[in-house]
């Protein structure tokens, strides 16, 4: 068995463990996925049928890489195997056994935009405020209570859940939650977090079902596993209670969707579930070099709550860890930007070979000003996907429709696009028909002259026609000539056609390169089923991290620590690590808040492999105000002779604090004027100046305040809602005020003006 020659013993021994309870801890850059690889494969040596093997993972594109590693090894045999991420797999079993729980196997899956959408019109027709129930917000609350399984009618009954919503003003929570699950239901879809919530139901109403998967998959793997939630965790414990062949992969040390759902006990508290659980540690780290996984070690030795483990390299010693110290966001950008770019003239390194990282989306502005200006091509992840445009959208909302006419957000999407003359006047008296006679918005189109003045039914009826026309069409034609028909039938081609716009041509050209997709996958040889429904199923269980990050491309990439993920770089940047920023002002109010933060820069600096260099500014905007920034209680736990300090003639032992002037200097509160072109900036005492309120400032009713509304306070200034806590009448509300920092105040008598 050749293929467990390249392992080292801890890899090997959990790669021959194929029977009972497996815990495989994984540390950054250990080899993880060739584990999964040969371990899968060994179970196929064994004599194991790939037919009773699931393999879960949190993206496709980390499934596709396992099945072809495995091909490899056991050949074509490695297509039999039940493997992909946790929505994908379930979505396909919930296809087959959709009927016991009351939905049509042709489901339409929402998508997050056509939830909002639906929610939305659920606060219209409530007369609800759009403000205090924002979208968003109530998504994320239903998106939550499925998480952790609880149902509307729990939801609705649980003490404690309702005194929360009405002690925030927001009592038709629950109601709204009961709404948009009826309206699902009847419009024949299932929103993303559904797939597991009704997966657990159907494991838990239907016990044949649940014997009859238990018997499929008699052996698991979850990859990723620190990343499960209560939803996840608890199908995976049901599939494997009969035959307890269960291996689950991860690192409790990357364990950073907590604002997701994942929930970290998963991983902690496996042994609890399984006493006679078999535990491999993989601890050599193959792609960083010695100073980089010391200073992630001494990082990670912080948190209390963790798996020990003893994370080693055997590479070369590399350079010490750069700390820059910058003026402002935008000398920080420049430090960087010099430094990739004289890396690159000296050394001949790939652009492809440099990450940027950051703790959220905005700080990229001052790193791309400043690769401009230096001519660095780069690029941005984490923007709006491909399928996420409107026009793709728009086409994929008619194949929705076509499959599953009664999928009212797709109906809605295209009734009047291109315009046929359904005004949005017709399209209320469909809705408040489907809604008098308990009939979808599809029935009442298909009987148009029942329902609808004869103006109007002329109209819908021909709509209604156009749709059946293509319902037709996919029982005799393959995937991409029912596309290329419904593009074209619909005008939607037409209209993007018209439109000689650069951005117009773009649309267009975006429909052609779908259509282009849409044919290479009718030709696609390693599949069996390529009907244009199975492609819609396809992305729409696309993963966030499925975008294209290609390795070829020769930029510099700039993307969000959680993004970052799973990636790796031979030079990374780890940029604005200050105090409120990294760590987040919002973790700083728990132990468990801050350690996720810290495992978050455990993962930023376990995506180098030969050089990393960390960079703080002392003063950074805020508000439009330039302010003073406090270097991140992070940087001062890392080991200092790890550390070369830039700024600094003297660099400090280790064990004494590394930023003694700079902290001094924050708590005398000094800070910096704006900085000019030609000189560096002058320090000026920053003594608090009364404010003096807005024009008409008048208390608002704070009844309805929520966490991210921005007020004024009489004395204290402009500020944000980072905290509500407490019930009616004595809400607190933490805020942070541009000029005087947080403060906690008591809404009663606070006299705060909304100014949204």
């Amino acid at each position: 068995m050749d293929y467990l020659d390249g392992l080292n013993p801890s890899q090997r021994a959990a790669v021959e463990q194929i029977e009972g309870p497996v815990m495989i801890v994984a540390g950054a850059g250990s080899g993880k996925t060739r584990v999964i690889t040969y371990r899968v494969a060994h179970l196929i040596r064994k004599g194991v049928d790939p037919f009773n093997i699931l393999v879960l993972t949190f993206t496709n594109k980390a499934a596709k890489e396992m099945r072809e590693r495995i091909m490899k090894v056991v050949g074509s045999e490695a297509k039999n195997i039940w493997m992909g991420t946790f929505h994908s797999v379930f979505a396909k079993l919930l296809r087959v056994e959709a009927a016991k729980i009351g939905y049509p196997s042709n489901f339409t899956i929402y998508d997050t935009d056509d939830s909002k959408s639906l929610i939305r019109t659920i606060l219209k027709e409530k007369q609800l405020d759009d403000k205090l129930y924002n979208a968003n917000f109530v998504y994320n609350r239903i998106s939550s209570s499925k998480n952790n399984l609880i149902s509307p009618a729990e939801y609705l009954n649980n003490e404690h859940i309702q005194a929360e919503d009405f002690s925030t003003g927001r009592g038709n929570l629950g109601e709204i939650y009961q709404i948009y699950t009826q309206r699902c239901f009847k419009a024949g879809a299932m929103d993303f977090d559904d797939l597991l919530f009704k997966t657990n139901v159907l494991l838990r109403e239907h016990p044949e079902v649940l014997y009859k998967y238990q018997n499929k998959f008699k052996y698991l793997m979850v990859d990723e596993y620190q990343d499960t939630n209560f939803s996840q965790y608890l199908i995976v414990k049901k599939l494997a209670a009969n035959n307890e062949n269960i291996c689950v992969v991860g690192d409790d040390a990357q364990s950073i969707y907590a604002f997701r759902g994942a929930n970290i006990q998963n991983i902690l508290n496996f042994e609890k579930d399984y006493p006679d659980l078999k535990v491999f540690k993989l601890e050599q780290n193959y792609r960083s070099t010695k100073n980089i996984v010391s200073v992630a070690n001494s990082i990670i030795a912080n948190n209390k709550n963790q798996l020990k483990k003893s994370v080693f390299s055997e590479n070369e010693e590399g350079d010490k860890i750069k700390v820059s110290r910058a003026f402002s966001d935008n000398e920080e950008g420049k430090i960087v930007a010099e430094a990739i770019a004289q890396e690159q003239a000296l050394k001949g390194s790939k652009y492809h070979d440099f990450a940027i990282l950051y703790r959220t989306n905005a700080q990229s502005r001052a790193m791309e000003e400043a690769l401009r200006k230096l001519n660095v091509p780069y690029k941005i992840y984490g923007g709006l996907s491909f399928y996420q445009r409107k026009e793709i959208k728009d086409l994929i909302a008619y194949f929705r429709l076509t499959f599953n006419p009664n999928d009212e957000e797709a109906l809605k999407r295209v009734i009047n696009y291109p315009r046929r003359g359904i005004g949005d006047t017709t399209i209320e008296r469909i809705m408040i028909a489907a809604d008098q006679y308990n009939l979808t918005m599809w029935e009442v189109i298909c009987d148009a002259p029942k329902y609808l003045d004869s103006r109007s039914s002329a109209s819908v009826a021909n709509f209604a026609s156009l749709i059946q026309s293509f319902q037709v069409m996919t029982k005799t034609h393959s995937a991409y000539d029912t596309a290329l028909h419904i593009a074209q039938h619909s005008t939607l081609l037409k209209d993007l056609y018209s439109d000689k716009s650069v951005e117009g041509l773009s649309r267009y050209e975006n429909i052609q390169e779908l259509l282009n997709g849409i044919k290479e996958f009718s030709e696609r040889e390693d599949i069996e089923e390529k009907g244009l429904d199975i492609f819609m199923q396809d992305i729409a269980l696309l993963t966030n991290d499925d975008n294209d990050k290609n390795p070829d491309a020769d930029t510099v990439s700039l993307m969000t620590i959680h993004s970052a993920k799973g990636l790796e770089f031979d030079n990374v940047f780890v940029v604005g690590l200050e105090e409120n920023l990294f760590p987040s002002q919002m973790s700083l109010s728990s132990r468990a808040d801050l350690e996720e933060e810290r495992r978050l820069f455990y993962v930023a600096i376990t995506r180098a492999g030969k050089k990393l260099m960390l960079s703080y500014a002392t003063s950074r905007y805020r508000w439009g105000t330039l302010t003073s920034c406090e270097p991140s209680r992070f940087i001062e736990e890392i080991d200092a002779r790890y550390l070369e300090l830039e700024f600094k003639s003297n660099t400090k032992t280790a064990g004494n604090s590394l930023f003694d002037d700079e902290r001094s200097a924050w708590q005398q509160k000094e800070t910096f004027s704006k900085p000019k072109p030609s000189s560096l900036p002058k320090t000026r005492s920053i003594l608090p100046k009364a404010h003096v309120p807005s024009e008409g400032f008048a208390p608002s009713d704070t009844s309805g305040l929520q966490m991210g509304m921005e007020v004024e306070h009489e004395r204290f200034g402009f500020g944000k809602v980072i905290h509500l806590e407490g019930n009616k009448p004595d809400i607190k509300a933490t805020i942070f005020f541009k000029d005087l920092g947080q403060k906690q105040l008591l809404l009663k008598f606070a006299k705060l003006k909304i100014i949204k």
